[in-house]
């Protein structure tokens, strides 16, 4: 793709870094979702290609934080065959403790709020992103049965991602987290983002405020809440994933649109808002970034797929616990299908084109 701004010098460059605002103390609700990790990891950096993606890779690295030590030891892991990409994405209530907690690979109280793994293909032609229920009852390895977003809780990053190999026996080659307010900066750097509801709710976070169905266009504060509500639909979390994976593919449709990325000063402020609230392992540098951007280059909405894995309902732990039960058969034919490279032709099967 040929960008018509390719002479980097008519893009603004990276902020200086005595012009970083200081950080402020971290709210407790803070990044309860890894949805705009995922946008401005993979797609919103990666669809940008022309003669200034490399400020933008920079502005990226320079803002991000890194995880110093987000995978387990390499005994526990399984190899890594081919060229397809996993990456994990996940949210918690507070950054600055996620942080300390990817450093050290220690326990923290932390928990997972959202998951979701992003596999991309070796042919590069088209992302694919899985949800992965909160309260899905998986074994966190060396520590029996529990809910999947307690491993942040009970060995930090290096025993999330443990889990996750464990579960699909396919290696995570990146992961990144997500402070909430990058996302509210992220679609207000958008003007705004239209989404079709398919089901009314009333916003516990905005009292007063009720959304009918149809298409309305949010700001950074109504998307907050839009994808943070579960407490307004009849089955909770599963609808929350939903409007999750709906508002992602708003985000991404607004942000490769051609108005978009003919902008390169609102590229810039995409790229500026979001990434000092985004935390990467070190090894997802601006070389990397840049690297799969190039790769990612002829990506199109319509390239990118959402969809949960399947489970087996809800169901309660012998503790009392409300959970999520996984559904073995799907867990197998997902693993089988990303070992060979075939993940499209398993989503297809099962007709998850439109997130279901």
């Amino acid at each position: 793709m040929t960008h018509p701004f390719d002479n980097a010098d008519h893009v603004p460059g990276p902020p200086s870094r005595e012009r970083r605002p200081v950080k402020k103390p971290v709210k407790k609700r803070r990044g309860r979702i890894a949805l705009i990790a995922v946008a401005a990891v993979v797609v919103l950096v990666a669809v940008v290609a022309g003669g200034y993606l490399f400020n933008l890779a920079r502005t990226f690295d320079s803002g991000t934080s890194k995880i110093d030590q987000a995978f387990p030891d390499e005994s526990t892991r399984p190899q890594k065959t081919g060229t397809a990409m996993n990456i994990l994405v996940m949210g918690s209530d507070s950054r600055g403790a996620t942080e300390a907690d990817a450093e050290g690979g220690a326990p923290t109280n932390q928990r997972a709020d959202t998951l979701m793994l992003m596999h991309i293909p070796a042919d590069r032609k088209n992302i694919y992103t899985m949800s992965i229920m909160r309260d899905l009852w998986v074994d966190i390895p060396g520590h029996g049965e529990a809910k999947i977003n307690s491993a942040l809780a009970l060995g930090g990053t290096p025993l999330m991602v443990q889990t996750i190999e464990s579960i699909f026996h396919q290696r995570i080659d990146h992961v990144a987290m997500i402070d909430f307010e990058g996302f509210k900066g992220l679609t207000d750097a958008l003007g705004g983002v239209t989404v079709n509801l398919k089901l009314p709710f009333t916003s516990t976070a905005l009292p007063g405020q009720s959304f009918a169905p149809g298409q309305h266009t949010f700001d950074g504060t109504q998307a907050l809440a839009f994808v943070r509500e579960r407490h307004a639909y009849a089955d909770g979390d599963y609808q929350r994933v939903r409007n999750q994976q709906e508002f992602l593919r708003a985000i991404i449709k607004k942000s490769i649109a051609g108005q978009t990325l003919s902008n390169p000063i609102t590229i810039n402020n995409m790229v500026g808002a979001v990434s000092p609230f985004v935390t990467v392992d070190k090894t997802l540098d601006s070389g990397a970034v840049a690297g799969l951007a190039l790769q990612l280059k002829d990506i199109r909405a319509q390239n990118t797929v959402m969809f949960t894995l399947p489970t087996n309902g809800i169901g309660t732990s012998a503790d009392g616990q409300s959970i999520v039960l996984t559904n073995p058969e799907a867990i197998s034919a997902i693993s089988a299908a990303m070992a060979s490279d075939t993940l499209g032709d398993y989503v297809t099967a099962n007709k998850f084109e439109n997130g279901n």
